[in-house]
């Protein structure tokens, strides 16, 4: 059954609760959900007709309120509450006996409801003729910890009906829309042509990435390219200037700021993508190194890669005219066709694996521990760019789709490719690959200890401490905090050092460098390391100097 909860809506009277409330209501019911709207009004004509407004009259009704509204979201619904409810030990009551409950304070100033009241009830309060009116000559208690506060005097219907969707969204309560702007037919060859009289922009494979994420809603909550207080705001904390997780900066590099506030993006004589240019700031290389990287040596291939850029960003909304291939189209899989697919199996839970790397035992053996506890594994490996001395992706997914064949239930597994390129950015990028998954469906996600790590640059488990920083409500998805996994001679199977009492030397471990050196000289890769069937891939690519 689907879960419900209950969005509590309190603030001084025409602070403007019942008006987000049914926007609320109608947004929700567009999405689906059954919604059930208790408005104060409505509330005291009915359910509580015949209490005053003293202080354990007003608790009674608020009680009340509360217990239909847990009825409500028991049984799948969403409750909306709009009364006052000006006493914050009752509203936490409430909050205590209540699962899935969200406040949301409705902030305005007296002045301005002053201003707004039709009705002359605020100028009687004040007067002496109304008795206990709320916020005149009765308290009105505010939230101390409301997990929402829009202000009506500032803020649009719209922006702030937004606020209180996206904290439902970043709770769990509400799925994440996946949305994609692909244009095809008629509209995509317009838009080509409407390309070719852009001015250019010329760029590469990793931009291509990043638009083609963006118009598929992998990168979500980001819809464009960012601006510079999303951009800062990354750098510095990790989050986006409203506070939602996102810890990779990303931005369209340019040398100069454009002209144009519509410009084509191009990749050799191709058009890739059109950008609605929004704004256009200065970047600091070095700064963005040591916020994103922990580090601004170009000896670390992602710092390189950002100080060869511009150091103009520019932000907009984009279009992909192209998608990214990985040479497996069957697997090229947007966000919407993998949940299409996870809706189709039936499947509650699904866990993601991220890797740039060949699969082995070790990989196996933390696929099928999450795999006994969810309904389905989604392999998911990197095809976007990565580095030169990195297994060709087309190899990596050769090597998948051999293990896949015989050793793992293909009702329990879906394999597609995630078009991101890489940063090697250790624990911010785990963080990013955290929410790539969410995106895509995933409810789980798998966090080795040097996640995205490359040389010495990260301490071990830094990419599992970053995400204490990050309530899972927030992420929208729970983290699999796996450890270093072997074969252990010993135990003469799969373990880690939370399951393995023997020595370091009974554990069977390969490097990189000496897998290279293994398939360099036509030998065969221990079957404690990889499937023999991976290790023919493998072979077979090194002899067809595939890897170098």
């Amino acid at each position: 059954m689907t879960k419900g909860f209950v969005v509590w809506f309190t603030g001084l009277s025409g602070a403007g609760k019942s008006t987000i409330a049914n926007a609320l209501k109608e947004e929700l019911a567009r999405r689906g959900r059954h919604v059930e709207l208790l408005d104060g009004d409505d509330v005291r004509t009915h359910l509580s007709k015949g209490l005053g407004f003293s202080k354990e009259d007003r608790d009674t009704n608020i009680r009340r309120i509360g217990y239909v509204a847990r009825l409500v979201a028991r049984s799948g619904g969403v409750a909306i509450t709009a009364a006052i409810s000006p006493y914050r030990e009752v509203r936490d009551e409430v909050r205590a006996e209540t699962p899935g409950f969200v406040e949301v304070f409705v902030r305005c100033p007296l002045d301005t409801l002053v201003e707004r009241d039709v009705k002359g009830l605020y100028k009687k309060a004040i007067a002496g003729e109304i008795a206990n009116f709320t916020g005149v000559s009765d308290p009105y208690e505010e939230p101390l910890r409301p997990e929402v506060v829009v202000d009506t005097s500032r803020e649009s219907l719209q922006q702030s009906l937004s606020k209180v969707i996206d904290a439902l969204e970043r709770l769990g309560h509400l799925d994440r829309p996946v949305w994609e702007r692909l244009p095809q037919g008629a509209e995509l060859n317009s838009l080509r042509a409407e390309a070719l009289e852009l001015p250019r922009l010329e760029v590469g494979q990793r931009e291509l990435s990043d638009l083609f994420m963006l118009a598929t809603g992998a990168l979500a909550p980001l819809d464009s390219f960012m601006g510079q207080d999303d951009y800062d705001s990354v750098i510095s904390s990790g989050r986006l200037a409203n506070g939602q997780p996102f810890t990779i900066p990303i931005v369209l590099r340019a040398e100069a700021a454009p002209t144009a506030e519509r410009i084509a993006l191009f990749i050799g004589d191709q058009p890739v993508g059109i950008l609605e240019v929004a704004s256009a700031f200065r970047t600091s290389h070095d700064l963005e190194a040591r916020g994103v990287y922990g580090t601004d040596e170009e000896a670390h291939p992602g710092v390189r890669v950002l100080k060869a850029s511009g150091q103009w960003a520019i932000s907009g909304t984009v279009v992909a005219l192209e998608h990214p291939t990985s040479g497996f189209p069957e697997y090229d899989l947007t966000p919407a066709q993998v949940r299409a697919v996870k809706a189709d199996r039936g499947w509650k839970t699904m866990v993601g694996f991220q890797t740039r790397n060949p699969v082995h035992r070790a990989h196996e053996y933390l696929q099928k521990v999450a795999l006994e506890s969810v309904d389905g594994l989604l392999l998911h490996p990197l095809v976007g760019e990565t580095k030169s001395d990195d297994i060709p992706a087309s190899v990596r997914m050769s090597c998948y789709e051999a293990l896949l064949r015989g050793y793992f239930p293909p009702e329990r597994v879906l394999l597609a490719t995630n078009p991101a390129w890489m940063r090697y950015a250790g624990p911010k990028e785990a963080v990013f690959h955290a929410i790539v998954r969410r995106n895509y469906g995933c409810t789980h996600f798998i966090v080795g200890r040097d996640h995205a790590g490359v040389g010495n640059y990260y301490d071990t488990y830094a990419a599992h401490r970053i995400f204490d920083g990050y309530s899972r409500d927030e992420l929208g998805i729970d983290i699999l905090r796996f450890e270093h996994t072997f074969y252990c001679s010993a135990c003469r199977g799969m373990a880690s050092t939370r399951t393995c009492p023997h020595p370091p030397e009974l554990h069977q471990t390969l490097s990189g460098t000496a897998v290279r050196k293994l398939l360099a000289e036509g030998k065969d890769l221990p079957e404690e390391f990889t499937r023999p069937e991976v290790a023919r891939v493998l072979l077979d690519a090194a002899r067809e100097q595939v890897i170098a």
